[in-house]
């Protein structure tokens, strides 16, 4: 398949929101209903979204000097426009932010509390921009290595006062905001128990036994009842050719997140880039314009465990998939990208390999030794500077195995980027992909 032409057309829908079953669902309302589409001329309508799930500057930089060293510089920092948006929810307990209500706040220009998808403090659910996207005649879509139904994908496409949910996440991709591309993990989700798939369960947390789990029947069956092309399988990915493309490539996540040497691994069985690729090649094919979410959930997860070496993996596989996301800029420069992270996690900061250096438990330098009274954290690495002939190295610290309320960098390219300069919340994210999908 091939990219089509870079015209687009604007279809101006007046949305209205009703509430069905919990769900908001968006349709035309009745004074634009039935009327001829105005053209628009060359308005953008096009969005592709890419989060780096819990990074923030100093993953940004670490990931700098391990892929490009001194004198390099990432995809993701080549863009031209910066940026700092602050994270904090509003949760009525916790000031620092979850993946779930910092999404929300992307999906929905609305604050909220830890673990909502995309409804209000009192649990109301909120007009997405997926939906609204889809409602609009533009071709949606997301890939990612969590669950697709994850709690940042989850945002932007349904509506839930539980992040857990994510069996009734993926009932409502199908039934409800109907992306055409949905790539990922996840599989244990749309399985009925007792159907393992094509990936069994894989050992680890007892209380998550990653077995499938659906409690809304077979949703792949659905999926394929309703016109999705499913592939589990890097051949079968290889090989698709619709135009509504269902891939689930592990059983939860794409990699197995721990600490260093306990059972880690990132090795997704198909790269990020690629399923940036193929969702382009897809959703590139309406000329009325595109929202695609991309996400690499493994920055946060081996964040979480302290795992340098494994988040500096996962930073290259975004990396990669945002030099896909630039190239298609390039030819179709009527296509916002922003590039961005949900939040801090690790609390983590640069350091020089220094044996005299305080650090806590959890790290592996050699001088690391458990010190009384200290948070679970610790140095790890040392790691080589690029470039350098292995003249040069630096170490990890980190502080915590939590979210911190850092405030994230925000890098862009293309029109309304240039709203995204400054310092401001991450609502303000809403406000502009909104005004260039649908403005």
């Amino acid at each position: 398949m091939h990219p089509s032409s870079t015209r687009r057309r604007t279809l101006p829908i007046a949305l209205t929101a009703t509430l069905v079953g919990g769900v908001v669902v968006l349709g035309p309302s009745a004074a634009s209903a039935g009327g001829e589409p105005e053209d628009h001329g060359d308005h953008p309508r096009s969005v592709i979204f890419v989060n780096g799930d819990g990074m923030a500057a100093a993953h940004r930089e670490a990931a700098r000097l391990d892929q490009e060293g001194f004198d390099g510089q990432l995809a993701m920092d080549s863009l031209p426009v910066a940026g700092l948006q602050t994270t904090d929810a509003r949760d009525p307990e916790d000031t620092v932010t979850d993946s779930a209500a910092s999404a929300s706040a992307w999906a929905t220009g609305v604050k909220t509390y830890n673990g909502a998808i995309s409804v209000d403090v009192d649990g109301n659910p909120l007009p997405v921009i997926g939906g609204e996207a889809q409602a609009a005649g533009l071709a949606t879509g997301l890939v990612t290595t969590a669950q697709v139904t994850d709690a940042s994908p989850a945002a932007f496409f349904s509506n839930s006062v539980d992040r857990s949910a994510q069996d009734d996440i993926a009932r409502q991709y199908l039934e409800v905001t109907k992306p055409q591309v949905v790539l990922g993990g996840g599989e244990d989700w749309w399985l009925p128990a007792g159907d393992e798939g094509t990936y069994p369960p894989r050992t680890g947390d007892p209380e998550d036994p990653e077995v499938s789990r659906s409690t809304q029947g077979d949703l792949v069956a659905r999926a394929q009842q309703l016109g999705y092309e499913y592939v589990s399988t890097p051949e079968e990915f290889a090989a698709a050719e619709g135009d509504q493309l269902l891939g689930l490539f592990a059983n939860e996540e794409m990699f197995q997140q721990r600490p260093e040497g306990q059972g880690d691994s990132f090795d997704p069985v198909v790269p990020l880039a690629d399923m940036t690729t193929r969702a382009l090649e897809i959703l590139s094919q309406d000329e009325d314009g595109f929202f695609l979410l991309v996400e690499e959930e493994a920055v946060d997860e081996m964040s979480h465990n302290n795992n340098g070496g494994r988040m500096l993996e996962s930073m290259r596989s975004l990396d990669a998939a945002v030099e896909v996301a630039r190239a298609f800029v390039a030819e179709h420069p009527d296509t916002l990208l922003v590039v961005t992270g949900d939040h801090e996690c690790g609390g983590l900061t640069i350091e020089d390999v220094d044996p005299e250096d305080e650090s806590g438990p959890g790290g592996t330098l050699p001088q690391d030794a458990a010190i009384a009274g200290t948070t679970e954290s610790g140095e790890d690495g040392p790691f080589l500077v690029a470039g350098t002939g292995g003249s040069y190295d630096f170490a990890l610290d980190w502080t915590t195995t939590g979210h911190t309320g850092a405030p994230t960098p925000v890098t862009a390219e293309g029109p309304g980027s240039e709203e995204l300069t400054g310092y401001y919340p991450n609502t303000r994210l809403h406000e502009v992909v909104r005004d260039v999908l649908l403005g």
